[in-house]
């Protein structure tokens, strides 16, 4: 139930509509209590690598990758 809470909340915060279809192809809720633990945790796996790819490819097409360090994080050292 956490993770669900944990994908609404990120949605409302990006804008991002993360898509899940492989969690929803598993057809398991939380509160489905009849499913098999193992089930649950292929669920729960699922839905969090779902949403990490979509921070991910967010954060990729938001920051731009550079070679060289900026010259604040070189004078940090």
């Amino acid at each position: 139930m956490l993770m669900v809470q944990v994908k609404k909340y990120y949605e409302s915060v990006s804008g991002n509509n993360v898509q899940t279809a492989e969690y929803d192809a598993l057809q398991i809720s939380p509160i489905h209590i009849h499913k098999n633990k193992n089930l649950h945790r292929v669920a729960l796996l699922t839905l969090g690598n779902d949403i990490v790819s979509d921070m991910n490819a967010t954060q990729a097409a938001q920051t731009p990758f550079t070679q060289e360090p900026s010259q604040s994080i070189v004078a940090e050292h």
